[in-house]
């Protein structure tokens, strides 16, 4: 059974789950009814972090426009357009042994695409969430339920794994940001 996380709680992944290498982290979410004639487009994103929390280079940035990173170990699986339906939204696969050992923090984000021009934001968003699971057997092990705590962001870093004593943990992490993808990627050292 999947360990339910809280905004701010820390789990560990890989000491209680031993020999786990591969993971998937699903994100998901729905548009609330949105009559404001434009589409509305979210996209996840992976950032790679060194140890000052930085990404190395726009290789360590992965999304619709660039799928892997960490020489083939973090893979997303592509863009969704329309967030309909059930379950995962978009997901990221990752083999946990495979990760270079520069890379001490993968973070999740969730974004609003063209936010500010279509007059967009989190608090038309309900029901994210990000989860992990093992796909050797479907097994859910952590979900993050986000809640209902956004109003006028536009970016939303979701959670990160980071390696701690030699084992992976997942920080649910639940924190708004204004400036959408933009903001982000400066704040993770890269230039837009």
């Amino acid at each position: 059974m999947a360990i339910s996380l809280s905004k701010g709680q820390k789990v560990d992944l890989t000491k209680s789950n031993p020999g786990l290498q591969n993971i998937v982290v699903g994100l998901g979410w729905d548009v609330n009814k949105y009559d404001g004639g434009n589409d509305f487009d979210l996209d996840s994103s992976v950032f790679l972090l060194n140890a000052s929390g930085k990404c190395d280079s726009e290789k360590d940035f992965i999304f619709f426009n660039n799928l892997v990173g960490a020489n083939g170990a973090v893979e997303h699986t592509g863009d969704n357009l329309t967030g309909d339906g059930d379950g995962d939204d978009e997901q990221v696969k990752i083999n946990l042994s495979q990760v270079p050992a520069n890379i001490e923090k993968i973070t999740f984000t969730i974004t609003i695409h063209e936010a500010e021009a279509r007059n967009q934001n989190f608090g038309q968003v309900s029901n994210a969430f990000a989860r992990i699971f093992n796909p050797a057997n479907g097994e859910e092990l952590i979900r993050y339920d986000l809640g209902e705590d956004f109003s006028i962001e536009t970016a939303v870093v979701v959670g990160e794994l980071y390696r701690h004593n030699g084992e992976w943990k997942f920080n649910a992490i639940g924190s708004g940001y204004q400036g959408g993808l933009a903001s982000l990627v400066r704040d993770y050292g890269l230039n837009v």
